[in-house]
Parts: structure tokens; C-alpha cells; sequence
């Protein structure tokens, strides 16, 4: 079986490695290329037609292993997807006309039998299958906004699929789509070696409808050739899973769009990649991000699927899930559109939104909600392993379950989890949590014990039950935290800034310099004069040396900027790093916080009023 693929695979690898410098050639000869525009990537003319190259090899490559005979409406309907971009990139389409064509072929893989056997209505699976393939479709399109983004997404979620139909392929229809994706495997990895950055070819519409388009016939494919698997998390959930970065990507997009009074059809610089960019990643750095978050997706598809009766499978695909919903929030609170607030004055935005933007707590809610149902359900999966211990004890989950999701959101509300800022989270955050959940806790119990309809309850599941929620509910507020400090130091953009001061008032300059309104600035370390904390770390960056390791820096253009988060400074040494910093081209910043008296003297009085002033000087 392994040649069975590894042949189509390589035969389609070399002839991708060979076509598409050819046709890179002759779209640079007769002008299609892509032009740099203010709502795209790009900033210079890149040759079109990648896609051409890669849907010469795969239909080249499946005529001459005969896979058109075995599956010929896959083959067909490829190709007209195909020849529907291939118009695009050259007449340019209205986004409708692309539509209806879409829609169109989706309706003819569904007559040809091509489901996705989610529902048992009929009509209802349809519906859903139309809406399946046309938005994958899209999600691909979509998703080819950056050098080798969407070839790179291409491969993990081909590689994904395969492994997946693998198993029950032998013998059957099914082996067909698995040579079908070796072979647009290997045609779209010879054309990821050209397409990486700087990329010297764009696929075009003409490859990502192609490859959106493959992907969920394939899927549907799958579907309706194993449609005695009776488990519907790993039929539904699966799929989804291995696809996630597309739908993540379209998702957020979309909602983006209509929220900021857009259209879902405009082009923009507002993808996921390009708010990566925005928060100071590179282009390489932001696409293998996105590239690993899709393997894992993929591997916990897969791992899914094939044992979906394991509930630790389960509880890792629940916790990714929740991670890229939050990651998600995390990367539509960045700023890319810049006339948002003229929009937000002139009233483009619905009031609808505009109270949405407004009610984010109700977001926390929902996200609490679900933990603490997962949770509650994990405790009682680790306090009964034996599955039939546990379906005798499952009436008690399923009727103490409403008892403690009330009990839980009362006591946060109470004791103020829900007036906290997530990208402020700190230890006091903590403590409000903990107490939370221990207040919830013992009130679930205490309800629990007083009606006369539990006769038994488990401590030890309570027990538990409070030390996965602590967990899950701090990571979660946590994350927006976790996810800025990681990608600060991710960056390879923006202006390098040391610290002069490891104290504690660097902390208020780290939270202004990796704020919402400071995104350029990539933080090296501390300067300390306290020998003793040399090479040790502090808020998560590295002291490196006292004032001859700053002017080392200095000296050899190595920063950019300094901040001097000292309270206090002997005046000579100021001055000479001030003098230093102007002869280099640094610049220099001073953070001062300090109390100070306000004097209001009063007619007819001579006592002061006490009163606090900050002071933010340079």
C-alpha cells in the first residue's frame, strides 16, 4: 500500500519541481502577475499561476494512474473549480458569479451521492453539505494571503486525511481519494518550495479553490464510505479538528469584517497571519505558528478518530478547542483597521455590535459555563474509571450537574471574578478565583447534602472537581497574558529597548511597553547595578550586566531605546549615560512614579489638601 502512494506522491513532487518554474515564466512573459494594492500583502509584483502548475500535475498525474475512471465526479468537479479560478485570476469575477459556481459544483458532487452523513435528515445533511464545501472552499481562498500559508496548511491537513482513510482504505473506493490527496500532495509541496518568503509565484485562485474544494470532497468522500460509525463526536468533531485553521482563519475574518461595518468579499490585511505581523512577528515566524497550531489540529483529529471512546483524547481536543477561541479573542483586540473609530463616529456599525462590544462578559460566562461542565465531568470520568462504576454513578453527575454550574457562576460573581481585566491578570486575580471556586464548591455541597434526593455523593469527585476548575479558569484568564508575553518574544521587529532597573517599577514600564498602543517594542533584558542579579531573570527577561554592559550595547548599536525604571540614580551616572545615548542616536526615557503633596489652600484658610499625583516624565 505504502508504494501505492509513495509513487503518485513522488511522480507528482518532481513534475511539480519542474512545471512550476515554467509556468512562473510565462505568466512573467505575458503579464499576470499580482500587483501590490493597499488591501493586499505584498509589496511587488509577484508572476500568477502556481495554481496552473499544480492542477497540470494532479490531473496529469491522475490520468496516468487512472483514477479517473475510479473517481470520476471528484475528477471532474475539480477541474471545472479549477477552471473557475483560473477565470478569476485572469478576468477577475465578481464574488457572486464565483458563488453560484461553487454552489454549483457542490450540488453536483451531492447528487452524485457525496454527503457528509452528519444528520439523519436528509434534507437537513444536504443543506449542511452545501454549506460544508462551499465554505471550505472559501476558507482556502481565504486562507492564501501570505508566502506559503496556504500551501503549508495544504500539507499538514493532506497529511492529516491520509492517515486518517489509511486504515480502512485497502481494497475499497476509499484508497482512491488517498492516491487522489498523494497526488495533490505532491504537486502543492513542489510548489511550496517556491512560494515560501520571499515567494516568486502566488497560486492564485485558480490552486486555493482547488485545494478547499479537494479537501472537502475528500472529506465527504470519507464520510460516505464509512457511514457505520455510529460515534458522532469523532465524525463531526474529526474533520473539523484537521480543517481547523481554514475555519479559524474564515471565522475570524468574517466576524472582523462585520463587526467594523465591511464586507466578508473585500480583500484586507486582517487575516490572522497579518495581525501576527502586527504584533511584531516576522512573516516566517507567523506562518510556522499558524503551520504548528494546524499539526496539532490535524494530530488530534486523527487521534480522535480513531479512539474516540478515550476521554483523555477527548479532554485534549476540548482544551485546544477552548485555547484557540481564546486565541482568536486575543487577535481580534488587535488593530488593524485604522479608520475603525471613524466608522465606530459615523455610525457604520450596527447598534447590534456596538452593545456586543460592549457585553464581553457574557463571553466569560458562556466560557465558564462550559468548564465547569467539562470539568465536573472529568472529575467524575477520574473518580470512576470502571465504566460501568460510572454509569451507575452518572444519574448523580447528570442531577447535581445544574446544582453546581449555578452554585460555581454565583460564587465568581460574588466574589468578583468577573470584574477583572484579562490582559492585567495577576496573582489578586488568583485568589479571586480560588476563593470562587471554593465557594462554589462548598455551597454545591451543602445544597446537595439538604435535598433528600441525593442519598450519596462523592468528595473525592468534588474534591477533584475544584482543582481542574482552578486550573482551567486560571489558564483562561491567564491566556491573554501568557499568549502577549509570548509573542513579545517571538518578535523580530520593532525597536529594542533595555530596562535600566530591575525593580519592581519595571514591571509598569514592561506593561506599557507590550500594551495595546506600544506594539513596537522588543524588550532584551534588564540593566541592573546590583551585581547579585546578574544573568538571573526577572518577569521573564534576562539582567544583563550593570552600566558597562549598557554602554557595550550602546556602543555597538545593539538597542535601540533605554528606559530607566530606577527610583533612584546617581546624578553623574545619569548624566553620563544621557550624553552616551546622544552621541549614538539612543534614545532615552526616564519613568518616574512618586507621591506628591497638592496644595489647595481655601478662601480663608491656610491647610494644605493631601492629594497623589503620577508623574511620567523623560
Amino acid at each position: 500500500m505504502i508504494s501505492a502512494i509513495g509513487l503518485p506522491f513522488l511522480m507528482a513532487l518532481t513534475l511539480s519541481l519542474v512545471c512550476v518554474p515554467l509556468c512562473r515564466l510565462v505568466a512573467l512573459r505575458r503579464g499576470f502577475v499580482a500587483r501590490p494594492r493597499e488591501d493586499r500583502w505584498h509589496r511587488r509584483p509577484v508572476a500568477l499561476f502556481g495554481g496552473v502548475g499544480i492542477a497540470f500535475v494532479l490531473f496529469a498525474c491522475v490520468a496516468i494512474f487512472g483514477l479517473t475512471r475510479e473517481q470520476p465526479v471528484l475528477v471532474i468537479t475539480a477541474l471545472a473549480i479549477f477552471v473557475t479560478g483560473l477565470v478569476d485570476d485572469v478576468l477577475s469575477l465578481k464574488p457572486a458569479t464565483k458563488l453560484i459556481a461553487q454552489i454549483g459544483l457542490a450540488s453536483a458532487l451531492l447528487f452524485f451521492g457525496y454527503r457528509l452523513n452528519w444528520l439523519e435528515s436528509t434534507t437537513l445533511d444536504s443543506l449542511l453539505t452545501l454549506v460544508w464545501i462551499v465554505g471550505m472552499t472559501n476558507a482556502f481562498n481565504l486562507l492564501d494571503n501570505m508566502d506559503g500559508l496556504c500551501a503549508g496548511i495544504a500539507m499538514i491537513v493532506g497529511v492529516a486525511l491520509m492517515i486518517d482513510l489509511l486504515p480502512g482504505a485497502a481494497g475499497t473506493l476509499m484508497f482512491s481519494d488517498v492516491r487522489y490527496l498523494a497526488i495533490l500532495l505532491g504537486a502543492t509541496g513542489g510548489f511550496l518550495v517556491y512560494n515560501l518568503h520571499p515567494a516568486s509565484i502566488f497560486m492564485g485562485d485558480s490552486g486555493s479553490l482547488l485545494l478547499g474544494f479537494s479537501f472537502a470532497a475528500v472529506t465527504l468522500s470519507s464520510g460516505r464510505q464509512a457511514p457505520g460509525r455510529s460515534d458522532i463526536l469523532s465524525i463531526v468533531a474529526a474533520p473539523l479538528l484537521v480543517l481547523l485553521i481554514p475555519i479559524f482563519d474564515t471565522t475570524l475574518v468574517t466576524l472582523s469584517r462585520w463587526f467594523s461595518g465591511r464586507r466578508a468579499s473585500q480583500g484586507g490585511r486582517d487575516h490572522s497571519s497579518h495581525r501576527l505581523v502586527a504584533i511584531g512577528l516576522s512573516e516566517r515566524r507567523a506562518v510556522a505558528l499558524l503551520w504548528a497550531l494546524a499539526a496539532v489540529g490535524g494530530g488530534l483529529g486523527v487521534v480522535l478518530d480513531r479512539f474516540h471512546t478515550s476521554y483523555s483524547a477527548m479532554a485534549a481536543a476540548f482544551t485546544f478547542l477552548v485555547s484557540m477561541v481564546l486565541f482568536a479573542a486575543y487577535l481580534a483586540g488587535i488593530r488593524v483597521y485604522d479608520d475603525a473609530d471613524a466608522r465606530m463616529k459615523q455610525g457604520t456599525l450596527t447598534p447590534i455590535v456596538v452593545e456586543f462590544m460592549y457585553k464581553r462578559r457574557v463571553a466569560e460566562v458562556m466560557l465558564d459555563f462550559c468548564l465547569v461542565t467539562v470539568c465536573y465531568y472529568v472529575a467524575f470520568r477520574l473518580r470512576f474509571e470502571d465504566p460501568e462504576e460510572f454509569m451507575k454513578n452518572f444519574t448523580m453527575f447528570t442531577s447535581s450537574l445544574p446544582i453546581v454550574v449555578t452554585a460555581q457562576l454565583v460564587a465568581f460573581f460574588v466574589v468578583g471574578v468577573y470584574r477583572g481585566v484579562w490582559r492585567h491578570f495577576g496573582l489578586m486575580d488568583t485568589l479571586a478565583i480560588a476563593g470562587g471556586v471554593f465557594l462554589g464548591t462548598c455551597s454545591a455541597v451543602l445544597v446537595i447534602l439538604f435535598i433528600p434526593y441525593f442519598f450519596t455523593y462523592s468528595r473525592t469527585a468534588f474534591a477533584i472537581y475544584a482543582v481542574l476548575l482552578l486550573m482551567g479558569v486560571t489558564l483562561s484568564r491567564a491566556s491573554f497574558r501568557l499568549v502577549s508575553e509570548f509573542l513579545q518574544r517571538q518578535r523580530q521587529s520593532g525597536r529594542r529597548v533595555v530596562i535600566y532597573g530591575a525593580g519592581d517599577a519595571a514591571g509598569l514600564v514592561i506593561r506599557e511597553l507590550l500594551g495595546p498602543d506600544a506594539r513596537d517594542a522588543r524588550i532584551l533584558g534588564f540593566i541592573d547595578d546590583d551585581p547579585r542579579k546578574a544573568g538571573i531573570r526577572v518577569m521573564g527577561y534576562s539582567v544583563l550586566g550593570g552600566y558597562s554592559a549598557v554602554t557595550v550595547l550602546i556602543k555597538a548599536a545593539s538597542v535601540d531605546a533605554v528606559v530607566v525604571s530606577a527610583r533612584t540614580m546617581p546624578p553623574e551616572r545619569l548624566n553620563n549615560l544621557q550624553v552616551l545615548c546622544a552621541e549614538c542616536g539612543v534614545g532615552l526615557t526616564r519613568l518616574r512614579v512618586g507621591l506628591e503633596e497638592i496644595v489647595d489652600v481655601e478662601a480663608g484658610s491656610d491647610k494644605p489638601a493631601a492629594g497623589v499625583i503620577r508623574q511620567f516624565g523623560s
